[in-house]
């Protein structure tokens, strides 16, 4: 009989994902679904963005550069210099999503069998990544009672070993919304130093934070030039997740050259995405303002809502589109496909993500849920009065 392999079976699925065939036949029956289960905002990708493809004027759609066109990335290096990051346009390569750019460097940073720390609860794809990459996930959780701060570093260094090559973190974070401070930044990146370990940043919200100014990014910190490797992506950015445009950005020549071998494997990112991620760049400097307002005051309101039902518990999250809330239910995998097969409300019911899906520690999550407050106020307080009369019949009749 023929064999799936060891990875293939280890490959998690994806806690966002896994539950869509529900939500598809729930739609079938009619019923209308509010999506918060995954971050797919209904702000609109700017026009000009749409204009760049749709005014596009060529005869063959031929291969471009591994790296990504270079006009992108020289006009990516204005981008990053306008937010106080100096690069050179060869330090940057563009790949298919943020997520192909952290797959890269988790195949050219580590050998099977290798471990990377990674704070809990994490985007769920890193578990996926290390998968397809051999390298096993040694967790440091955080814990919903301080919003999942970053745990003590002394905590963080306790993890290390001999076969610690590198750290992962998320800033602002997703699927928290935690954002980690500029001490916080420098505690990590002293502690990488010292231990000679990779710093893996997945920046992909970084104009999202409504607590203060744009967090402190992973390039500028000192004496890390070697060590830091920062994923970014257009997606969150500017609503422009089908486009599959991300970039991995670093100072190690080593490690560009070596991943510059994975991109050639694939050929090129989407030529497409890529006249549209580089007429994103033309945006005026205000358009964030709007956005990040809009956003602000999406989280405020689930927020308010979720805190105001009884026995759940949400702490507020500073930025990013994510909010974790504690719920009183059992499962909450059983929980979030109850509510799409069993459940409705006024003609609808809510799709969340289940909570364990994020941690890899077993056990942790299984009374929270993850929500995406990408839709507009009106849909997140229908979606909540969903939520309010689905506690209220799971807690009586199914626990």
């Amino acid at each position: 009989m023929l064999q799936i392999s060891k990875r293939g079976q280890e490959m998690p699925p994806s806690p966002i994902r896994k539950l869509v065939p529900y939500a598809e036949a729930a739609v079938s029956k009619g019923i209308k679904v509010y999506h918060l289960n995954i971050g797919q905002p209904d702000i609109e990708t700017p026009q000009l963005m749409l204009d760049a493809v749709r005014n596009s004027d060529f005869k063959i759609l031929d291969y471009g550069h591994s790296a990504g066109n270079e006009s992108y990335r020289r006009k990516l290096v204005g981008y990053y210099k306008g937010i106080g990051i100096d690069l050179d346009y060869k330090q940057i390569l563009i790949t298919t999503g943020g997520s192909e750019a952290l797959l890269f460097a988790f195949m050219a940073c580590f050998d099977p069998g290798d471990e990377v720390i990674i704070p809990e609860p994490f985007y769920a794809n890193y578990h996926g990544f290390a998968a397809e990459a051999g390298v096993e996930v040694v967790t440091i959780t955080s814990d919903i009672s301080t919003g999942f701060a970053l745990p003590p570093v002394e905590e963080i260094e306790k993890k290390i070993t001999a076969r610690t090559k590198g750290i992962v973190i998320c800033n602002p974070n997703n699927p928290t919304g935690y954002v980690y401070s500029k001490e916080e930044l420098e505690q990590l990146g002293a502690m990488v130093a010292k231990h000679n370990l990779f710093f893996f940043c997945d920046e992909a919200y970084r104009e999202f934070n409504y607590e203060g100014e744009m967090p402190m990014s992973s390039l500028n910190l000192t004496g890390v030039n070697d060590n830091v490797v920062m994923v970014d992506t257009i997606s969150k950015r500017y609503s422009a997740c089908g486009g599959r445009i991300g970039a991995l950005v670093t100072r190690n020549r080593s490690l560009i050259n070596t991943v510059m071998k994975f991109a050639q494997a694939r050929l090129c990112p989407p030529s497409f995405a890529q006249m549209a991620g580089e007429a994103a760049l033309d945006l005026p400097a205000d358009y964030f303002d709007q956005t990040k307002a809009e956003y602000k005051s999406r989280r405020d309101l689930i927020v308010s809502r979720l805190n105001a039902m009884d026995g759940v518990y949400c702490p507020k999250p500073s930025g990013a589109f994510y909010a974790i809330a504690e719920l009183p239910i059992d499962d909450a995998n059983k929980f979030c496909q109850w509510l799409l097969e069993s459940f409705s409300y006024k003609g609808a019911t809510v799709m969340l993500a289940p909570g364990t899906g994020f941690y890899a520690t077993p056990g942790l999550g299984k009374n929270q849920v993850r929500l995406a407050y990408v839709l507009n106020k009106d849909d997140i307080n229908a979606a909540m009065d969903c939520l309010i009369e689905a506690l209220k019949v799971y807690s009586t009749d199914l626990r």
